[in-house]
């Protein structure tokens, strides 16, 4: 069998510690970074390291779990993968954007900011996001339209992110006038990105699998959740907003589908953890579901094309997925 060639797109996770960015949430379940120790910051020397692997990289996200922006060296980041000539893109809930970060957000280079925001009201934000402000968010992003502005630059295009839920269902209508009120680029809604239902899950990672249980849309009326996304279309619509909405009910793919059909990221994109561990891809969320090795033990090129990284693919490519990708809504054509 012939190398798989190495990907033209990264996605490197600065920053393993999740109090913040994941998303926030009133469930943590990664013992890196505080409580428990330490924040887990991936080192500027395993950064460039992963880069010099990837010569003919062509576009890198900076996100994994963790808040990017936390990492102090992440606008160097930027820049380094900038003067490179990569597109480098990164997620944010916007809680740290300061007025020095929004200008190093423009003088960096980075190419597109997505700004997690699951809410339209303080209440239904600040119920998901725990010790989020609502009012400091939206300031911040206004402040980071403000210093793009002020600047004369047209990069960091700006896009909103929604992780749609029964819980703020009802407030994607008024998130799209949000998107419309920032002019943002797009707006992307997605699904609860993995239903943590393999057998072999952690019991750490078990309240995970609840809290998905409870706010998925496949235990919503569909009746209802059609209604909300028809109204939010004809919003977006109207505003000229590019929306882009998920799939309600998993997709039916013909009897002999090729699993690559179904998700190609592990023919076409290499994910990092902040500790150098490569991973299938960020729906994993961490190396102990599953990794194939760290960089620091053998080099980016060689687990690329490692007899477990081709496994997984051949396992992906057949009628028998692994066990963790038959849980994943890009899996079931619903992210």
């Amino acid at each position: 069998m012939p190398p798989t060639p190495l990907p033209t797109y990264a996605q490197l996770e600065p920053v393993g510690q999740c109090n913040l960015r994941c998303q926030m949430c009133a469930i943590q379940f990664r013992e890196d970074g505080p409580p428990y120790g330490a924040l887990a910051f991936m080192s500027f020397e395993r950064f460039v390291q992963a880069l010099d692997a990837l010569p003919g990289l062509q576009e890198l996200h900076l996100q994994g779990l963790g808040e990017p922006m936390m990492h102090p060296r992440f606008f160097e980041m930027v820049a380094l993968a900038t003067a490179r000539g990569m597109r480098v893109t990164t997620n944010s809930n916007a809680t740290l954007l300061n007025q020095r970060r929004a200008d190093r957000c423009v003088t960096s280079g980075l190419d597109c900011l997505h700004v997690s925001l699951d809410g339209a009201t303080a209440a239904t934000y600040e119920r998901i996001r725990v010790r989020a402000h609502f009012d400091r968010v939206t300031a911040n992003v206004e402040r980071l339209l403000a210093a793009r502005e002020r600047l004369g630059a047209t990069t960091p295009r700006l896009r909103l992110v929604m992780v749609i839920m029964r819980q703020n269902l009802d407030e994607l209508p008024a998130l799209v006038r949000l998107a419309h009120r920032w002019q943002v680029e797009g707006m992307f809604v997605q699904h609860l990105c993995h239903d943590f239902g393999e057998s072999s899950l952690p019991s750490r990672y078990r309240p995970m699998r609840s809290f998905v249980d409870e706010q998925t849309l496949l235990h919503e009326d569909a009746q209802r959740v059609e209604a909300v996304f028809a109204e939010a279309r004809a919003e977006a619509h109207a505003l000229s907003v590019d929306l882009r909405l998920p799939r309600a009910r998993p997709a039916v793919h013909p009897p002999g589908t090729p699993g690559r059909m179904r998700c190609d990221w592990p023919w076409r994109g290499a994910y990092l953890s902040y500790d150098g561990y490569a991973m299938p891809c960020c729906m994993v969320s961490t190396p102990d579901r599953i990794n194939f090795g760290s960089i620091a033990e053998q080099g980016l090129a060689d687990l690329w094309n490692s007899p477990a990284y081709e496994t997984f693919r051949e396992q992906l490519d057949s009628d028998e997925p692994p066990e963790v990708c038959r849980s994943c809504a890009v899996y079931a054509g619903m992210f």
